[in-house]
């Protein structure tokens, strides 16, 4: 059986790999890659708290309605990044200084 702390040190290695390219990368879509990576981090988490919890398996659920989150706002944000491109022509958020036409 594999430990809980090796469950938590490759969640925390996603985490700040995560980290690391959202403070790094200059580009949209790259920046939403890190914050994927952070949340699948925390999913992780969740779930392997919840498989050493043998009473009830919340960790699982809330897993479960995490994972479907992440996939809601990743549609938004590609939405989002889309339409910014087609008004700027650029993805790079550095570059875009105003919000209104």
């Amino acid at each position: 059986m594999i430990p809980l702390s090796d469950f938590l040190i490759v969640s925390a290695g996603l985490f700040c790999t995560g980290l690391y390219i959202i403070l790094s990368k200059h580009n949209a879509i790259q920046i939403l890659i890190g914050i994927e990576l952070m949340l699948n981090a925390a999913v992780l988490n969740l779930v392997a708290f919840g498989k050493f919890d043998r009473l009830n398996n919340g960790g699982q659920l809330f897993a479960l309605f995490a994972i479907v989150l992440a996939a809601a706002t990743t549609a938004v944000a590609l939405a989002i990044i889309l339409n910014v491109y087609k008004k700027y022509k650029t993805i790079d958020p550095g570059k875009i200084d105003e919000l209104r036409d």
